[in-house]
């Protein structure tokens, strides 16, 4: 199965585009987030773009591309356009804490209700699975092209894809929590929650012959005595643990137990690409 770092690019943003929806959907977290996160998918999305058009030009992954940046584009267009609107769920929490400010400081404060909660049109998050939808094709293509077994490659990219993208947005949700500190943690659970998800099926799937298993019995050749092979190891089982932990951070109270659970994030995402990317250069014919 054959390497190029502008399927793995595609990859990676893909599923990073497909659980800024998944936080998106929820109305929580502010507007800004999903700039942020745009931005810094379609700035890697460009990289598979431009490493594709000049090394190993495959054209439907190209045109999936570019389709890509278009659609991730047109979403935060709509986004800012609309930003006057804010986010539902973010206005009502607001609400609610001037609230209980209120009731502790003994002072009069209408009860929150819909009014003024919506002044106009929110952004729409469906519009984030357009991007998504169009790196999947290209995802195919790349796999196809990769040679080896077709439905092995797929699974293998796809599932890679969305565990990459999960592991990602943690890291960046968690840095969010600043900006926006009465943000509820449900959004960072579930992204964490995911990553745990998807971790067995991307184990599963390295695993399968021709796997990670031809490597750790020395079929396949890793030319350094078997430590990548290791090291594959290390990876996989630190990523588990580090999510394992990063949950048991989250259940203390305390506002730093988010930037406990963020640091964590930053160490999973070194495993998380160290389990994908070291068995797809090792896999790589």
């Amino acid at each position: 199965m054959k390497i190029e770092a502008s399927t793995f690019f595609l990859q990676w943003a893909t599923g990073g585009m497909l659980f800024l929806w998944v936080t998106t959907r929820e109305r929580l977290v502010g507007l800004g987030y999903g700039w942020t996160t745009r931005i810094v998918y379609i700035a890697i999305a460009a990289s598979s773009l431009i490493i594709g058009l000049n090394l190993n030009s495959l054209w439907v992954r190209e045109i999936s591309t570019a389709l890509f940046l278009v659609a991730a584009l047109i979403s935060m267009a709509i986004s800012i356009k609309r930003k006057n609107a804010g986010v539902v769920g973010q206005k009502i929490a607001a609400q609610h804490r001037s609230r209980r400010v209120a009731e502790m400081l003994k002072r009069d404060q209408s009860e929150p209700g819909s009014e003024g909660v919506l002044t106009s049109k929110e952004f729409p998050p469906f519009l984030d699975l357009l991007a998504p939808a169009c790196g999947v094709v290209g995802l195919v293509a790349g796999s196809v092209e990769a040679g080896g077994s077709t439905w092995l490659a797929i699974c293998r990219i796809l599932t890679g894809s969305a565990f990459l993208g999960a592991v990602s947005n943690s890291m960046l949700l968690g840095h969010w929590y600043l900006v926006q500190p009465g943000l509820s943690r449900k959004p960072i659970h579930t992204l964490i929650n995911w990553t745990g998800l998807l971790w067995l099926p991307e184990l599963i799937f390295l695993l399968i012959p021709t796997g990670m298993i031809s490597v750790l019995n020395g079929t396949i050749d890793d030319n350094y005595n078997g430590l990548l092979g290791w090291f594959w190891i290390a990876c996989a089982i630190g990523t588990i643990v580090l999510v394992f932990v990063t949950k048991l951070a989250l259940r203390e109270k305390q506002y730093s137990a988010v930037m406990a659970a963020t640091g964590l994030m930053y160490l999973a995402i070194l495993t998380s690409f160290g389990m994908d990317l070291v068995a797809r250069i090792l896999l790589d014919t």
